[in-house]
């Protein structure tokens, strides 16, 4: 029956191939070369296939034993696969990982780290999403997420644990056209309330009454960092953006800084990890904080 044959017959298999001979495959595997011999004497048996040519002095494979070959290593590599994840579950290995990235978060650092991560975990499914603000805090205190990447939200919050990532600058811009990049200096609160600013926004219940960086009442909410990006560029009002985002605009002057008079708050955002001190990151989940503190380091 041909369902009958075993996971050893495969390796069996696989391990004559790769060696050339029974002997050799005996002395891979930690076999006897008789036992080599009589364990794919009967896996031919069983699928009605002759795997091996051993009228020769080495066991040659026959074109069907080459066509089944690669099936053969996908399925005894698939089972190391799933014992090892087994092994990693049984040791508090995350069967995945949900994080929540502060949208400022720089793309680069992130795309670098989750390299990092996934030649450490391939096997672990990763779950990422973006928000702004409180929202981050949100999914991380609910425990939909491990652990999120907070951004400008100021104080700590007393079920949380936070881990220094690094310091991204924040400029004040404008386009070219927009009648605040031709002013002079810097520019008084007064003149800024005059023009609308795009504000980056968002709807959690931590942080949506309040506003950071907001200078006047004439504002337009967004709750995407690519929208706000695109209307700034567009003149349709002034606001701040993360300086590794709009570098490129700055040198090809897409958008012009401005100087507030009045802004006391530093031109940089810290951003930290951050994790509920009950239930702290597995080791997947520590395996990215770590690979996220590496590729900021180089930033």
């Amino acid at each position: 029956m041909i369902d009958g044959f075993s996971l050893d017959q495969l390796r069996t298999f696989v391990a004559a191939a790769d060696t050339g001979s029974f002997s050799a495959a005996g002395r891979q595997i930690g076999r006897a070369q008789s036992v080599v011999s009589q364990t794919l004497a009967n896996l031919e048996g069983l699928i009605g296939i002759t795997l091996f040519d051993r009228t020769g002095r080495y066991p040659v494979l026959t074109q069907q034993g080459r066509a089944l070959l690669e099936q053969a290593r996908a399925v005894t590599a698939s089972m190391d696969q799933f014992k090892a994840r087994a092994r990693g579950l049984v040791d508090g290995l995350e069967p995945e990982l949900s994080v929540v990235i502060n949208v400022l978060f720089p793309t680069r650092v992130l795309t670098e780290a989750v390299s990092g991560f996934q030649m450490r975990f391939p096997d672990t499914p990763l779950r990422i999403s973006f928000e702004g603000l409180g929202a981050v805090l949100e999914l991380v205190l609910d425990g939909t997420c491990a652990f999120g990447i907070r951004g400008p939200l100021g104080g700590a919050h007393p079920d949380l644990s936070s881990e220094y990532l690094l310091q991204i600058g924040y400029q004040m811009v404008a386009a070219p056209s927009h009648p605040l990049a031709h002013y002079r200096g810097p520019i008084p609160t007064k003149t800024l309330s005059q023009h609308v600013q795009l504000v980056l926004s968002d709807r959690s219940k931590l942080t949506g009454d309040k506003d950071f960086r907001v200078f006047g009442p004439k504002t337009w909410r967004l709750y995407d960092l690519g929208s706000k990006h695109a209307l700034l560029k567009a003149g349709l009002g002034w606001g701040g953006m993360p300086v590794e985002l709009i570098r490129e605009d700055l040198d090809r002057g897409l958008l012009v800084p401005i100087e507030v008079a009045d802004l006391t708050i530093a031109s940089t955002i810290t951003m930290s990890a951050i994790y509920r001190t009950d239930t702290p990151p597995g080791p997947a989940g520590r395996g990215l904080i770590e690979e996220l503190q590496k590729a900021s380091s180089r930033l």
